[in-house]
């Protein structure tokens, strides 16, 4: 049981020691900047301009990446700036 139990608590230390996998600057470019407007607010206003089937969104390098059905069926990928909530690009 000792054994064991110092195995155990070796184990512990050692992970304890390791470095931490992720260090806290890895994500800030997918985190919208304080003056982002809400998404909700960018959701609503592509909705506004006929884009009503928003499949998913994404965060990343100050954009919102919003992929959007069309009613013809095809896919398209908007480019929203975060702050101004402007569509910059269309893929």
């Amino acid at each position: 049981m000792r054994y064991s139990m110092f195995t155990a608590i070796l184990a512990v230390a050692a992970i304890a020691s390791l470095p931490p996998m992720a260090k806290a600057d890895w994500f800030t470019d997918e985190v919208p900047p304080a003056n982002a407007k809400p998404l909700s607010d960018v959701i609503k206003s592509l909705e506004d301009q006929g884009y009503k089937a928003i499949e998913e969104v994404e965060f990343d390098d100050n954009e919102w990446e919003i992929e959007v059905h069309q009613a013809d069926g095809s896919e398209i990928e908007l480019h929203v700036d975060a702050s101004t909530g402007q569509i910059t690009k269309k893929e």
